[in-house]
């Protein structure tokens, strides 16, 4: 039996599997503890049961994933508009060690990818497409990089690079959660962020008396105004940058557009909405998410070949041991670091998406 829902049902269903992920995450306390999203777990229970119909032959289900895209685009222009000159001043030198500690993983990630592949006689570049380009990339690079690395006679590039982001949007979260909570543990770190408040918020972009942020439509459409023009001009902008020669993901237009418009603003003195544009980014991002891991084919995971299963666990490996015992110390050593560690697990390994993630449970909803 085939099952095709379009995008109204899709979205539907997406909606019914988030509220999944967060009943379970809230039934079980390892989930809720480690502050795994609901998200990510509603969307892998979708997925083992997608899978548990694929290989019984039971059913297909074939889902509109057509929104995908425009969520992920949405977050990471939501993203953009947080780049201001004038904040990243504040974080001084901390941006630029951080910085630094992004590009070595990279490196470290690429090397043990190539080694491995040389190890089981496997082309060098397939360890690209267990390496930073899925990892750090997520989907997108590996959606980007995989049919050129295909052009130059890599077979099944995309297929492994898209497999690896999908393995690592899973274990980006999973790990980020262990690596921080251990830290916050072992070493009794302390955060004062929420001292002043006697009641923080419990989800991403609530809107309360407490904080005095009022529901607005004028502000939510002022927001989704500057989202959807960022948006536009970005997909154009994009477009430049692939005729010029250069690869990049197809959000990274709207992310530069959206940053000049935010430091524009900035430049002239005046504000934007920004917490509206976070919250629909948070939306955004809830949403991505969820139909990201719905459209997991677990069975392609299983199909891998024990060296590509070896090269994945690999790089939770070397992510896990990079986060816990470098980002964490470097970072200070502190709450603060420990928050970086978590971030540079999602990151690491499930893109951006992730590390805001993991970033926001531990900076909200686990504080």
């Amino acid at each position: 039996m085939e099952l095709n829902l379009n995008i109204y049902e899709t979205m539907a269903l997406v909606s019914i599997v988030f509220y999944l992920g967060r009943y379970t995450r809230n039934r079980f306390s390892i989930l809720s503890n480690y502050c795994v999203p609901p998200a990510v777990v509603g969307g892998f229970i979708f997925a083992l049961f997608i899978l548990l119909l694929h290989e019984t032959n039971l059913a297909t289900i074939n889902l509109d994933m057509s929104l995908q895209n425009l969520f992920m685009t949405a977050f990471f222009t939501s993203i953009g508009f947080t780049a201001s000159f004038k904040i990243l001043k504040q974080g001084g030198k901390q941006v630029i060690i951080f910085l630094g500690l992004a590009a070595l993983l990279v490196t470290l990630q690429n090397t043990i990818g190539v080694i491995l592949t040389s190890l089981f006689n496997l082309n060098p570049l397939l360890g690209l497409c267990t390496g930073s380009i899925p990892m750090i990339g997520g989907h997108g690079t590996a959606g980007s990089f995989g049919p050129m690395l295909e052009g130059m006679g890599v077979a099944r590039a995309t297929t492994v690079a898209v497999a690896s982001a999908t393995f690592g949007l899973i274990m980006g979260s999973i790990i980020g959660g262990l690596v921080a909570r251990n830290l916050i543990i072992r070493h009794q770190l302390k955060t004062v962020r929420h001292e002043s408040s006697s009641t923080p918020p419990t989800e991403m972009g609530d809107y309360n008396e407490e904080n005095h942020n009022l529901l607005s439509f004028k502000k939510l459409m002022n927001a989704s105004c500057f989202l959807f023009i960022a948006m536009g001009s970005g997909s154009i902008v994009s477009d430049l940058i692939q005729k010029s020669g250069f690869t990049f993901p197809s959000y990274i237009g709207a992310m530069l557009v959206a940053a000049t418009i935010r430091n524009f603003f900035d430049f002239r003195g005046r504000s934007i909405d920004e917490k509206e544009i976070e919250t629909i980014g948070g939306l955004s991002l809830s949403f991505f998410l969820t139909m990201a891991l719905m459209g997991l084919k677990l069975w392609q995971l299983l199909d891998l070949a024990l060296p590509l299963l070896v090269m994945l666990i690999a790089q939770v490996v070397l992510v896990g041991l990079f986060a816990y015992f470098i980002t964490y110390r470097i970072m200070g050593k502190n709450y603060e670091g420990a928050v970086f560690a978590s971030a540079t697990c999602g990151f690491g390994m499930g893109a951006t998406p992730n590390a805001i993630a993991n970033m926001e449970f531990y900076n909200i909803w686990c504080c």
